[in-house]
This record gives C-alpha cells, sequence and structure tokens, in this order.
C-alpha cells in the first residue's frame, strides 16, 4: 500500500482528497496545512509521496519540497497546484519534486499520478513535461572545471537515454528485454554515481551531457 501524506491549506480541499486517495486504496498517513507542518509531519511519518501544494498560508511549498526531498530520500514529492505558470513549474521541479499536476485533474489521473511517482516516474500535467525538459535543454552548459562525469556502464547509457525520452520503467524492460525491477536498479545506480535525487534530473543530466539525440 502507497503511504501518502497530503499538504493543502484549503481544509476542504485538503480533507476531500485525502478521502478520495483513501477509497482508492493509498494509506494517507496525514495531513498538513502549511510547510512547517508539512516538513515535520512528513519526518515522523515517511510516507511514500508527499501530495504538496505551492500556495500555503504559513512556509512556502517549494521550501518544504527542498527540505523533504533533501531530508527524506525515500520520500518523493508530487506537486498538486492551481498554477500551471511556468515558473512555479521550474521552481518546484529544482526544489526536487518528481511531478507536477494542476488542480483541474481528474480524481483518476491524480491516482495515477501517485502510483507513478511512488514508483518513481516524473509525472506532468500534458504539456508540461516538454516545457521542463526544455528549459533544462536551454540551460544545458559543459562544465567549466572541465572534470570527467562519473563513468556509467553501457546499459545504465542506455537505460539513461530512455528515462530522458520519458519512457517509465516497464517501457523500457520491453524496449530492452529486461525486468522492470532491474530496470530500476540500473535507475538507481545511475542516480547514486551522479548524486542525483529523481528522474527529472537524470533527464536534464542527459540533455547537458547530448545523451537525447538519435
Amino acid at each position: 500500500m502507497i503511504s501518502v501524506l497530503v499538504v493543502d491549506d484549503h481544509p476542504i480541499w485538503r480533507d476531500g482528497v485525502a478521502r478520495d486517495l483513501t477509497e482508492h486504496g493509498f494509506e494517507v498517513r496525514g495531513t498538513a496545512p502549511d510547510g512547517q507542518a508539512a516538513i515535520r509531519i512528513a519526518a515522523a511519518v515517511r510516507p511514500d509521496v508527499v501530495l504538496m501544494d505551492l500556495n500555503l498560508g504559513s512556509g512556502s511549498g517549494v521550501e518544504a519540497t527542498r527540505e523533504i526531498t533533501n531530508s527524506l530520500p525515500g520520500t518523493r514529492v508530487l506537486v498538486l497546484s492551481a498554477s500551471g505558470e511556468h515558473q512555479d513549474v521550474l521552481e518546484a521541479v529544482k526544489a526536487g519534486a518528481s511531478g507536477y499536476l494542476v488542480k483541474s485533474a481528474s480524481v483518476r489521473d491524480l491516482v495515477d499520478a501517485v502510483e507513478r511517482t511512488a514508483a518513481g516516474d516524473p509525472v506532468f500535467t500534458p504539456g508540461l513535461a516538454g516545457m521542463v525538459l526544455g528549459e533544462y535543454r536551454r540551460m544545458a552548459q559543459t562544465p567549466a572545471d572541465g572534470a570527467a562525469p562519473p563513468r556509467l556502464t553501457e546499459r545504465e547509457t542506455e537505460v539513461l537515454r530512455l528515462v530522458a525520452k520519458g519512457l517509465t520503467s516497464r517501457q523500457i524492460a520491453g524496449r530492452l528485454v529486461l525486468s522492470p525491477r532491474t530496470v530500476e536498479n540500473h535507475v538507481q545506480s545511475t542516480l547514486r554515481k551522479l548524486q542525483l535525487h529523481n528522474r527529472v534530473e537524470l533527464a536534464r543530466y542527459a540533455i547537458e551531457h547530448g545523451l537525447t539525440e538519435d
């Protein structure tokens, strides 16, 4: 059972989302009205996924996302926000969010997004993923110090290329004739070697190093 913490400063919305998730088989380990409470409760209950609003009455959702992803490596953050603004999305991703969903999403979309986030997949409302990766492409630069990047195996590089193209572990497994667990092991090994936190950062790394070109 996937465990979730719901963070939103509107009680009716917060309780409604928690109820919907519970009805679809998730374990809601708590709710929080602001960023500081989210950080405190997440540290105590260690959920698989934190469903995070950005515009909170006390404490920024972006700052809470950064603190949670830095201090709780086993917990992923999925932003659920009314805003689909370019800057809001980028700030959330840079803070460590694994995905970004706007509040106009259906319950089915939300359930799917939480499941995929828990599995380690980057999840975005349609149209946002291309914008995020496009921004990273524009920001791409060759490291000034000329330091050699960590050495990846041939298989890790293959998996990294496909992650950057937005494929899930199951899709990558089908493409490379591997098990999804083996694919995930390669993803986790690559994350450790590159000292990155999530698949969105892997995609950025692949773009910066020219690994997305066919």
